[in-house]
């Protein structure tokens, strides 16, 4: 509930309900958000991940964002340092993480540590160009949303989650590109590997083997008895019991392992050094995509983005 009254905040303006408080509301008021005046709050990054910090406590609001602008350009106002504290602390977290992972990999497989960087294959002149235009487009509906134009706001956040998509295919295929000149380095299995020996059959395990005794049994009775098609169908269970594999111990749900408990050299795992996901040289292509487009990953790309923008400004 809280979130969506946020998003309505944000659309229509804390007023919307006809607050009055809202009407004399100023941007450098306490209850404002300075991240968001300053163009990006990380409350609104992470939202359902692993990374969600919940909604804001403060007051988002794209006319108080406007008037912060202009009273910068002005010289009054600069909230810029409060931003790049902020999620520079994001990144040094998400850089630690990132360090943790790289030394695992050294530890299990030295060359997996420096194979590949994600943000270096990825970041080719038509990428950085789709990265501007997606840029420039949520600059538009921003604009739109400032003067109530809803059909051309939603219109731009459309054409921004085609720009994305396109973004993301193109860097999975670079990514995997690389990950296939990383993958020919890896041992390959012999052409023409020998013919492997049969399997020993298992004994079967001591319930099983207390069943075809049973059996066994029942079938001597049976033919003691003259019961010769009943000692015969007994026969046949005994021997149908013997076939059967022995007991294992239940699998756990491989689905339910997480990256600590696989072992870096049987996955061939590198790092995303923009997120500091685990990603596979066997991953293919979609799940590539769907870990460039996704929200923890363009995440990490917009408070990178916008450390360094903030950082050229000093």
């Amino acid at each position: 509930m809280d979130a969506m009254r946020k998003q309505l905040d944000v659309l229509m303006g804390a007023n919307r309900n006809g607050d009055v408080r809202e009407v004399n509301r100023k941007y450098y008021d306490r209850d404002v958000c300075r991240l968001f005046l300053s163009g990006l709050c990380p409350h609104e990054l992470f939202q359902l991940t692993k990374m969600d910090m919940g909604p804001c406590p403060k007051v988002h609001s794209l006319q108080l964002r406007k008037e912060y602008e202009e009273a910068k350009a002005k010289g009054v106002d600069n909230y810029d340092r409060e931003l790049e504290d902020a999620i520079d602390r994001l990144i040094v977290e998400c850089d630690r993480k990132i360090g943790r992972a790289l030394k695992r990999l050294e530890d299990e497989d030295a060359k997996a540590a420096i194979a590949i960087s994600v943000s270096e294959v990825t970041q080719t002149p038509e990428v950085l160009e789709l990265s501007k235009q997606i840029k420039e487009k949520l600059k538009e509906a921003d604009q739109h949303d400032l003067e109530g134009k809803t059909d051309l706001k939603i219109r731009a956040l459309e054409e921004v989650e085609e720009l994305r998509t396109k973004r993301a295919d193109k860097q999975s295929m670079l990514l995997l590109d690389a990950f296939n000149k990383d993958r020919a380095s890896l041992p390959q299995p012999l052409p023409n590997p020998p013919a492997l020996a049969p399997l020993p059959v298992p004994a079967p395990d001591p319930r099983t083997q207390e069943m075809i005794n049973e059996k066994l049994k029942k079938a001597e009775d049976l033919g003691e008895k003259g019961m010769v098609d009943e000692a015969q169908k007994a026969l046949e269970e005994a021997e149908a019991l013997k076939k059967l594999p022995a007991r294992q111990e239940p699998v756990l749900d491989s689905s339910k392992y997480t990256a600590a408990d696989v072992r870096i050299t049987d996955q061939k795992l590198r790092v995303c050094d923009i997120c500091g996901a685990f990603l596979s040289v066997y991953d293919s292509d979609r799940r590539l995509a769907d870990h460039f487009g996704g929200k923890l990953h363009l995440g990490y790309m917009q408070i990178r983005d916008k450390l360094a923008e903030l950082q050229v400004l000093v």
